[in-house]
């Protein structure tokens, strides 16, 4: 399977039908790499660990697609959470075998999810769902509970929306507590907008990559920092990687597997 290799990530140069193809046959981890992803993969060294446990790593940035042009890599598609989730319903909703747990989103949200999606495949595909408390990844005790709730559910799938990094870090510390999950989905936002608690942005402007400034635009007091400061230095380390100047910030201790950090600029 191609791979693009995007700052210090290995992104899967798949279409969406080869990606569904892939989960029917043999589940797996699917995380959804953008530019805000990209920025705290440089820093975050658990998110890094999170990252690597990933079975498929798809795209889910239009910047990051003319990115992979410019590097001369190009990608052959955007894969979003928001577009993925629902394809994956989609191309499921006649496989009895196939039972989402949704987790995520404020409280309220994720049940209404389940209603729309099960309302729309005609099944009960959704068959849970929960919204977690705010700083419940710091919560041992409801993570647990959690754990408890999906695993008693039945579920095969698990899609989880409590944003990046804590929905990928989730994974990491859990995922082996969930023998039942063939699937995991970090899909972000999407809970949101199967809910119709939020829209998404006109597709012309994700086709052209200005999804970011419809989000803006909708929440800009909690998102003018991520867009406007934090994820500029993306296209100054895009620009030495092109040059062969770019180094991943993260290297592992052959002794100890650890991963330490190197400083970058």
């Amino acid at each position: 399977m191609q791979k693009v290799n995007v700052l210090n990530v290995s992104i899967d140069n798949l279409s969406k039908s080869e990606l569904l193809e892939k989960l029917d046959s043999s589940g797996g981890i699917v995380f959804t790499p953008n530019v805000d992803h990209l920025i705290k993969l440089q820093n975050d060294r658990d998110f890094y660990k999170a990252y690597n446990i990933a079975t498929y790593k798809v795209c889910d940035s239009q910047i990051v697609m003319y990115a992979s042009k410019f590097l001369g890599t190009p990608l052959k598609e955007k894969l979003s959470g928001s577009d993925l989730f629902p394809a994956f319903y989609t191309y499921n909703k006649d496989n009895e075998n196939v039972k989402i747990f949704l987790l995520g989103a404020a409280e309220g949200v994720a049940s209404k999810a389940q209603q729309q999606i099960n309302n729309q495949v005609g099944r009960e595909i959704i068959i849970a769902s929960y919204s977690p408390s705010f700083g419940f990844e710091r919560n041992e005790e409801e993570c647990l509970k959690i754990v408890d709730m999906i695993n008693k559910s039945g579920a095969t799938t698990l899609a989880i929306g409590v944003g990046a990094p804590k929905q990928e870090k989730w994974i990491l510390k859990y995922r082996n507590k969930l023998p039942k999950i063939k699937v995991f989905l970090s899909i972000g936002a999407s809970l949101d907008f199967e809910a119709g608690n939020k829209q998404r942005s006109p597709k012309w402007m994700s086709d052209v990559g200005l999804e970011w400034l419809h989000r803006l635009l909708s929440e800009p007091q909690r998102l003018w920092k991520r867009y406007l400061i934090d994820d500029l230095p993306f296209f100054w380390l895009i620009l030495k990687q092109k040059m062969n100047l770019y180094k991943t910030p993260f290297r592992k201790d052959k002794n100890s597997m650890r991963l330490e950090r190197i400083k970058w600029e």
